[in-house]
């Protein structure tokens, strides 16, 4: 995309989760007058990957530019009014020593924290975790532990986060279309090909819905996260994951007893938790792990024409479906019976699964598309992206602007050099669990 914009150019963001509702905002903060942002739902999108009731604030990584930048967020999100009601803080406990990734990432984001000069401490033992937290009933992950505590961390609701960056949106001028006519299904090149150019790039007319209808613009931002591939090709650099969640609604005694649950996060399984939820009375843990992938069926290939090797259902459900594959729910369990065993068989309220984009290195993607002059990509959240929605605007904006520092633009590129490639998604080295595999037949229905 050129460096200068014509103010008045119409821009078609389309996705509404954090990535696309943060540029949209940003791009009508700088005095674009014609932003416009499509869904199939009015965000908070009830079964998008930026919706819930709880997703982990946290600075703790390996990377540094992730922990400074998610720190800067950190920032906003514990000292800042707007967030007040959206944010909690919350002890976090990060342990992991069965396996040698799990105790390869603790030894990293301890060394980024010592780094930085970050305050954390050493937890020598089971014991030592249960001594500080007596709630915590379980083994933990055994003994020899491995592990720290971070004070500076918590947790945000997330679909309260989203509405407000909706809201704000819709205070900057920013308009949507949801529904059949918001679900894009294909692009529009116009009734010639004269909008191709001497070095094979393409410029998009519009975005075809399902409704039959088009959506015009000038440009286009595609933030619609693990629906990018079914658009655009991608090269090999995004891959649609299902990632498990489960929900225990606990009773009024319960959420007294758990109130100053930390979170607790075994890097080695990729289980983790959250405080109880006061709102839904809900206690929900997740697995953070290599996940699941879905091959379209015949009737979505037949809408999309393609093409990518993993998605979500093209026409979801309008809630998360109340499903997690019979292994994901073993896992599910073992993480709970690990923390809080008593709880380990109780019959779970709602489990489910949240598609991720992950990327080969876990890292956004913030770019032009190679193959087009028109459509910008915003996304790759790769599970971890939550967090930056206070700063998120900000790095698109510069992104948008080609602003960005050298090593972040090359951080963030649209890479091609992925697309033959069949041990790419690699992630960042904080993935634990099994290998990622297929959903068969049955699994795929009763999603």
């Amino acid at each position: 995309m050129p460096k200068a914009k014509d103010k008045n150019s119409r821009i078609v963001v389309v996705g509404a989760g954090i990535f696309g509702l943060s540029i949209a905002h940003q791009l009508a903060s700088e005095g674009y007058k014609n932003v416009i942002v499509l869904d199939r739902h009015m965000p908070p999108v009830p079964n998008g990957s930026s919706t819930d009731i709880s997703r982990v604030i946290r600075f703790d990584y390996a990377d540094r530019d992730y922990m400074d930048i998610a720190y800067e967020a950190y920032q906003k999100w514990s000292t800042l009014p707007r967030y007040k009601g959206i944010y909690y803080n919350s002890p976090y406990i990060l342990t992991g020593n069965t396996s040698s990734h799990g105790q390869a990432w603790i030894k990293n984001t301890s060394a980024a924290l010592q780094s930085r000069g970050m305050p954390w401490s050493q937890i020598e033992s089971a014991q030592d975790a249960k001594a500080r937290y007596p709630v915590l009933s379980g083994p933990l992950g055994g003994d020899p532990f491995h592990g720290y505590l971070n004070l500076q961390a918590g947790w945000a609701d997330a679909s309260k986060a989203t509405a407000q960056l909706r809201d704000d949106c819709l205070e900057a001028g920013v308009s949507f279309i949801c529904g059949p006519a918001g679900t894009v299904v294909g692009l529009d090149y116009g009734s010639t090909n004269i909008n191709n150019n001497s070095n094979g790039s393409k410029s998009i007319k519009a975005v075809k819905t399902l409704a039959g209808t088009a959506v015009e613009g000038d440009h286009f931002v595609l933030s619609i996260g693990a629906w990018i591939s079914n658009l655009v090709p991608m090269y090999n650099s995004a891959l649609a994951t299902a990632q498990v969640l489960g929900y225990v609604r606990l009773t009024p005694a319960e959420m007294v007893k758990y109130k100053d649950l930390p979170i607790y996060s075994n890097a080695s399984t990729g289980w983790f938790n959250f405080p109880p939820h006061e709102e839904t009375q809900m206690l929900k843990f997740a697995v953070h792990g290599w996940g699941y992938t879905r091959a379209l069926d015949a009737k979505e290939t037949s809408i999309l024409g393609n093409k990518a090797s993993s998605s979500p259902p093209l026409i979801p459900p309008r809630v998360r479906t109340d499903y997690v594959p019979a292994d994901a729910e073993k896992r599910l369990r073992a993480g709970l019976r690990e923390m809080l065993p008593e709880l380990g068989d109780r019959e779970f309220e709602k489990a489910a699964v949240c598609w991720y984009t992950d990327t080969p290195t876990g890292d956004f993607i913030m770019d032009s598309h190679p193959d087009f002059t028109n459509i910008f990509i915003a996304g790759g959240g790769s599970g971890h992206a939550f967090k930056f929605l206070p700063v998120l605007s900000k790095y698109l904006g510069l992104a948008w602007n080609n602003q960005l520092t050298p090593h972040l633009k090359n951080k963030w590129r649209f890479r091609t050099e992925y697309e033959h490639r069949e041990d790419a998604f690699w992630g960042d080295g904080s993935r634990g669990g099994p290998e990622r595999r297929e959903l068969d037949s049955g699994e795929k229905a009763k999603l």
